[in-house]
């Protein structure tokens, strides 16, 4: 077996979009809960989105992550896995990846898909985030005042093109160095507690992951991961909604500073509870799609025949 497997992108390309169908939702109440004004808890934003808006307004802007994250998580998967094979044939002389996995090895392959996944989640989420805010109310910077905001973009092409055309190539990474801090650490704690939880759970004479592990584990790490990554989520989406009507900060140490002054510590959590809710559906459905999908893929079984 080679060092570099196809397999992983293409399993992870199918767990993506599963993971998009069944979180979207939920996503978009989480960015209107951090970067919009007016929620005063998550039932209300829900309330207040279908009020508005009707069931569509939770799917606004689904169709540009469907085509994007898909391939976004085909890569997290790919680099993820061939990293660890790299690793372990440096370290050990084998390309196989298998139970008893090397602490550091998960570290390191988690911390570069991390990087990665900047490179090519960025605009992604970017794009996402300005179609899921364009008709929420905003707060004007010099008088701190609601306005009733009117759609800015006509889709996500017209999106891309406006901020290419008005900020220049550079435009679509706002956020970068917020999402760098999320991602690196987001997804340690995604990948290492899915392996350890998934080896723990399956039993001794599968192959892999059972299907019930995959999802299990794959739910646990999820809300484990979006949990702990709320804060920073938080100043990401707060740098990449900015610029639709305004231009509020300056950088992350500027959000940060601002969202504390006016609205305190809390400012940071907002949205915890519907990250966590939301990381576990849409990661239990991301592993498992990905795990059967890598499965059928190798034509492999899950149950050693002995």
């Amino acid at each position: 077996m080679g060092s570099f497997q196809l397999e992983d992108f293409v399993a992870g390309w199918i767990g993506g979009v599963a993971s998009v169908i069944v979180g979207y939702p939920l996503d978009t109440v989480k960015t209107r809960l951090q970067a919009g004004v007016g929620y005063a808890n998550t039932f209300n934003c829900i309330r207040m989105v279908y009020k508005r808006e009707r069931v569509f307004g939770f799917f606004k802007g689904m169709s540009f992550p469907l085509a994007s994250i898909a391939i976004y998580n085909s890569v997290v998967f790919g680099v993820f896995n061939n990293t660890q094979r790299f690793l372990s044939k440096y370290r050990c002389g084998e390309f196989e990846v298998g139970p008893g996995r090397s602490l550091s090895d998960l570290l390191l392959a988690s911390m570069l898909t991390g990087v990665v996944s900047v490179g090519l989640g960025g605009p992604v989420e970017l794009i996402k985030i300005r179609l899921q805010m364009q008709t929420q109310p905003f707060r004007e910077a010099s008088h701190g005042l609601k306005s009733r905001a009117v759609a800015a973009y006509q889709g996500p092409v017209h999106c891309i093109a406006t901020i290419v055309q008005m900020e220049g190539l550079t435009g679509l990474y706002r956020g970068a160095s917020a999402m760098l801090l999320r991602d690196i650490p987001g997804y340690c704690f995604y990948f290492i507690p899915y392996v350890f939880l998934s080896e723990w759970i399956t039993p001794e004479a599968c192959t892999g992951p059972s299907p019930y592990a995959a999802w299990l584990a794959g739910g646990i790490a999820g809300a484990i991961s979006w949990g702990t990554a709320t804060p920073m989520d938080v100043v990401k989406s707060r740098i990449q909604a900015d610029g639709v009507y305004l231009n509020k900060y300056r950088g992350v140490v500027d959000c940060i500073s601002q969202s504390y002054r006016q609205e305190g510590f809390k400012v940071f959590f907002r949205g915890i509870t519907v990250n966590a809710v939301r990381g576990f559906p849409m990661s239990a459905a991301m592993f498992l799609g990905y795990e059967l999908s890598l499965k059928a893929l190798r034509g492999e079984h899950t149950v050693r025949s002995e």
